[in-house]
């Protein structure tokens, strides 16, 4: 039987899951991760503790397995995206706490870049707004803040990276700094149309170039393992962001198709091919997964050692010829998801376990008129409404907590299906077809009624895959695919295979009509104080 280990770290745990070579799950082990809060709306991770929890899930996973590393052909890393770590070279430690992607600190910066004018200038290399939540003006927060960080960064004693990279140079005992096109595109400094890293934008946030690691595709030969880590040196084969892993661990290959996650927040992404498109409707544009054509080719994309300048590197003159073209993916984010569900049973104490919200929203034949906008933390796309605070509408004497319930479930697949409208709405304008299917993934999409009722309001097929941990999923079949296990796309989408298939049951008079009063509500929760 042939193997592969996903280091999947979150936000909220780091997990390692064995799969064998079909995508079945052996094993997996899951540590807690400390959040901490050092000011309102800051919010940072000890990297120490990231390695040493990743490391210890990647060993107990191995153990349940019953198997050795010698016995798994390489290793997948997805991550949190945006999280920031800055460290010394030589001696391996973090020169602060990793900057968390939650964490609005950089604020002032990204306004003083859109007064600029910056904003267009961003968006065209990047795809991204001008925003705290991405790596850049973490960065630069940290080489402004943490004292003598600027000037052992400009003596190139520094390191920058996501969470991949951290890891990365732990498990290859500092050997390798690099990263994947992914983690780099989320980073507001890397040219996503050239795949290298843009010194335009390095200089506009003041950030050496000596900093960056080297960029790859995500399918490609990032390292070694050191054999004294698991028992076995280890290949590293396959990096993605959360996100993007997600939407490869669905074989979204091909334009328009189309993933939601539903974990704390919703993350819809959908594939646009080698398309670079800026949305319309308030969505992001970012790199998708990208693979090295084979092998040999990952291997000769390597700068040699020792060299300053190579694929992904300020100075690049072109995309290294090996390289595949780049691929990009429209995606939209939702704050609060299933976290909606947390509220209801820490805030409102309306059920003792997240379990129970189905039962509960089950026992009304519908929200009795209730809506529920649950903008706790404002609103992302499509509204980017920071201010918005979360409203309860169409209360009357007969309502229930059973109609809140509904409600609140409810408004995860409103928000979902205002992303996935937008983004149909732009492939339409790009003269392609409109989203056909969406398919489903994370904790919250084991709920049958949301699913089906997410359905409903699209008037598409929600498909939710038999194998549901399709973000280590990705991680896994991006280091088989590099590693010889799988021959190309085509066999991981003969892999892929629904669980079950809801089909939309209402009138699509009657799911615009629930739109509307969904698009209503939003506008109440955004109305100026």
């Amino acid at each position: 039987m042939t193997y592969l280990l996903a280091l999947d770290q979150g936000t909220s745990s780091s997990r390692s899951i064995v799969f064998d070579h079909r995508g079945h799950i052996a094993a997996q082990a899951q540590r807690e991760l400390t959040q901490i809060y050092p000011r309102p709306g800051w919010v940072e991770h000890d990297p120490r503790e990231i390695w040493r929890t990743q490391l210890e899930t990647a060993r107990e996973a191995l153990q349940s397995a019953g198997i050795g590393a010698h016995q798994v052909r390489a290793l997948g890393i997805t991550n949190q995206r945006e999280t920031t770590v800055l460290w010394n070279r030589a001696t391996g430690e973090p020169v602060h706490h990793a900057i968390v992607w939650q964490d609005r600190r950089a604020e002032p910066a990204c306004a003083q870049l859109r007064e600029q004018g910056h904003a267009d200038t961003i968006a065209a290399k990047t795809g991204l707004l001008i925003d705290a939540y991405f790596s850049g003006t973490k960065l630069q927060w940290l080489l402004d803040n943490v004292p003598g960080a600027r000037a052992a960064a400009e003596r190139g004693e520094l390191a920058f990276g996501t969470v991949d990279s951290w890891l990365i140079w732990q498990l290859t005992g500092g050997a390798e700094h690099v990263t994947d096109v992914t983690n780099a595109a989320r980073t507001m400094l890397f040219n996503v149309r050239t795949n290298q890293w843009d010194e335009e934008l390095l200089a506009l946030l003041r950030i050496p170039a000596a900093l960056m690691p080297r960029v790859q595709p995500s399918a490609s030969v990032f390292g070694e393992v050191r054999p004294e880590l698991l028992g076995h040196g280890l290949r590293i084969g396959g990096v993605a962001g959360d996100q993007q892993s997600a939407l490869f661990g669905q074989a979204c290959f091909s334009p328009g198709m189309a993933k939601n996650t539903y974990g704390t927040g919703c993350f819809l992404l959908m594939h646009t091919g080698q398309a670079f498109r800026r949305s319309e409707n308030g969505l992001l544009t970012t790199s998708a997964a990208q693979v090295a054509p084979t092998l040999a080719a990952a291997r000769a994309a390597l700068p040699p050692e020792g060299a300053l300048h190579g694929l992904g590197r300020p100075g690049a003159v072109q995309i290294a010829p090996t390289l595949a073209a780049p691929e990009f993916a429209m995606e939209g984010s939702v704050f609060v998801g299933g976290a909606v569900v947390q509220w209801l049973r820490d805030g409102l104490r309306a059920i003792e376990s997240s379990s129970e919200v189905q039962a509960l929203a089950q026992s009304v034949p519908d929200a009795g008129g209730v809506m529920m906008v649950p903008a706790f933390t404002g609103l992302g796309a499509p509204y980017w409404q920071p201010e918005a605070r979360g409203t309860i509408t169409g209360l009357t004497r007969g309502s229930t907590l059973a109609h809140i319930a509904r409600a609140a479930l409810e408004s995860i697949a409103y928000q979902s299906a205002a992303l996935l409208h937008a983004m149909s709405r732009d492939a339409v304008a790009a003269g392609s077809a409109p989203v056909a299917e969406l398919r489903v993934d994370g904790g919250a999409c084991v709920n049958d009624l949301l699913m089906q009722f997410q359905s409903d309001l699209l008037g598409i097929p929600v498909v939710r895959p038999a194998v549901v941990e399709t973000t280590a999923l990705g991680a896994a079949y991006l280091a088989g695919l590099s590693s010889g296990v799988y021959a190309g796309t085509e066999e991981l989408s003969r892999l892929w295979r629904a669980e079950r298939r809801f089909e939309p049951t209402l009138a699509p008079a009657r799911a615009e009509e629930l739109m509307a009063r969904w698009e209503h509500a939003v506008r109440q929760a955004t109305l100026a104080p």
